[in-house]
């Protein structure tokens, strides 16, 4: 594709959920209001997340596929905005970025769609259209550009829409999730950005290109130090990192179905996106300084994520499903840090492999909760498992094989996506980068071996309560899977299957662009 389309494909991307935003916000044109008001705006919010998705195919298929197309900037833009404070609108894609802004833009159309047959309960539809396009917005931005400070405004930009989806569409305790969320997540981005700045400062450039070319040259080791540290909390709280992860359960909980299907699926991904795009190559002395640190809070983190789900999974703990899936993002987003903390393209590579299929599981499953929740009226395991809940197999058994599904995917079974990226961080953490202990990682690697039993252990169990049982009259009739949940699950369960069997696809975009990031490139 011509290189100033792919620009305007990559601005458009960027700049359609805003306006589509505020046209959310005005009345419907008189033949395009459908049977209601309430209709039109959920149509006009499936619309515009499909163009979105749509242009994010163009751009991939645009994408220069070469032997270092992938490590090369491509749809790049870059113009002033404020030249006194050094500001650019600077924008790109590589081999890194690519995946993650394709799967922020599927994910949110397949919300928009999901949305449109079932909204939440809540105040006016108008404003929860405007919200998860403003948060789509957001999202791409943090994807797509190439300034610390922009990086900052657009990690930033998320955080109100999905307060205000937490705390006005949200189910039982969602005003505290909601503001728990954010004071975690601000406090966070508050050291950060000093981070930042200490970095655009000393660097004399905020343009993350420049600054990843030098790579950390222009930093002494005590700066690097400092930033790593500082921009290393804020991305930490938003991964989330054991302890930084206390946030997390509560928002899951609370959260309706499409905010908890992105806030796993995409806004986890843009902490550990900043330690691979920011902190690897710009500050590499610093990261070399911590990652043993790294590697020790995302182990600890397997194994907390993991004997957290096992209590609420146990008969009688009155464990939430919800708050389960929750506790396993906190395991799995441990493997992500131990890939990135290793320093190699192996780990690197797995672990954005890893984000890749977290999203795409992690969606799924949240998206089946829902239903579940909607069909029951609970997510409560023992009810779920208890003679007013529901054996799956039995009363709705299209949905039952998709949970089992989702759960085997999301314990690692080999031929599908979660695989993958768990096993190349563990192997990567057998042969750490030079000077790194590699004893240490050898018990890093051990430990997470270890929670990958823990894993399959309180999943299995899952699926046995959930999903199997006698069916009785006395259960409520469940209806299965409905034409619209085929058409908001599909995507992910294919791309499941097809990033398990065919790897390389993914690992061959994002290798070229690794390999430029820990080599000092852009």
């Amino acid at each position: 594709m011509d290189p100033t389309a792919m620009q305007l494909v990559l601005a458009a991307i960027v700049v359609l959920p805003l306006l589509g935003a505020l046209a959310a916000l005005f009345p419907a044109p008189p033949g395009l209001k459908g049977k209601n008001p309430d209709q039109a705006v959920l149509r006009h919010g499936v619309t515009v997340t499909g163009a979105v998705f749509a242009l994010s195919v163009v751009l991939a298929a645009g994408f220069d596929y070469g032997a270092d197309g992938p490590a090369t900037m491509q749809a790049e833009s870059d113009v002033s905005w404020i030249p006194a404070l050094g500001i650019r609108i600077h924008l790109g894609v590589d081999g890194v970025s690519l995946p993650l802004l394709v799967l922020t833009a599927l994910l949110t159309f397949l919300c928009a769609v999901y949305g449109y047959f079932v909204m939440p309960a809540g105040p006016s539809p108008r404003a929860f259209v405007a919200l998860l396009l403003v948060l789509e917005g957001g999202m791409l931005a943090t994807f797509a550009v190439l300034n610390l400070l922009l990086f900052f405004l657009a990690f930033e930009m998320v955080l109100i829409p999905m307060y205000f989806l937490i705390a006005r569409w949200g189910g039982a305790g969602r005003g505290a999730a909601a503001w728990k969320f954010i004071l975690y997540t601000l406090l966070g981005s508050v050291v950060m950005l000093l981070g930042l700045l200490l970095v655009g400062f000393q660097g004399g450039t905020f343009d993350m290109v420049a600054l990843a070319t030098d790579n950390g040259a222009g930093l002494t080791h005590t700066t690097q130090l400092v930033a790593v540290l500082a921009i290393g909390i804020g991305l930490a709280v938003k991964t989330p990192m054991w302890p930084l992860h206390s946030w997390l359960p509560d928002a899951h909980t609370s959260a309706p179905t499409v905010g908890s299907v992105l806030l796993a699926g995409v806004l986890l991904k843009m902490g550990t996106y900043g330690f691979v795009r920011v902190l690897l190559p710009i500050a590499p002395d610093g990261m070399e300084t911590y990652a043993p640190y790294l590697a020790a809070f995302g182990v600890t983190g397997i194994l907390y994520g993991s004997l957290a789900c096992l209590a609420l999974a146990r008969t009688g703990a009155r464990g939430d499903l919800k708050r389960l899936i929750a506790y396993s993002s906190v395991g799995h987003m441990g493997f992500v840090l131990l890939g990135i903390s290793t320093l190699t393209p192996t780990g690197v590579n797995g672990a954005l492999f890893a984000n890749i299929a977290h999203g795409l599981i992690t969606g799924l499953l949240f998206f089946l909760v829902g239903a579940l929740k909607e069909r029951t009226g609970t997510t409560d395991l023992d009810a779920l498992a208890g003679r007013t809940g529901a054996a799956l197999y039995g009363s709705a058994p299209r949905l039952g094989a998709l949970v089992a599904f989702g759960a085997v995917a999301s314990l690692g079974l080999p031929g599908l996506a979660g695989f993958w990226g768990e096993m190349l961080a563990m192997f990567a953490a057998y042969d750490p980068a030079a000077g790194l202990p590699r004893p240490a990682y050898l018990v890093f690697m051990a430990v997470a071996g270890f929670g990958t039993l823990l894993t399959a252990a309180y999943l299995l169990v899952v699926v046995r309560r959930v999903c199997m049982g006698d069916r009785t009259d006395d259960r409520p009739a469940l209806g299965d899977v409905r034409r619209y949940e085929i058409a908001a699950w599909s995507p992910l369960v294919t791309l499941t299957v097809l990033a398990g069997l065919w790897p390389a696809a993914l690992l061959g975009l994002t290798d070229p662009a690794v390999q430029k990031l820990l080599a000092g490139g852009s």
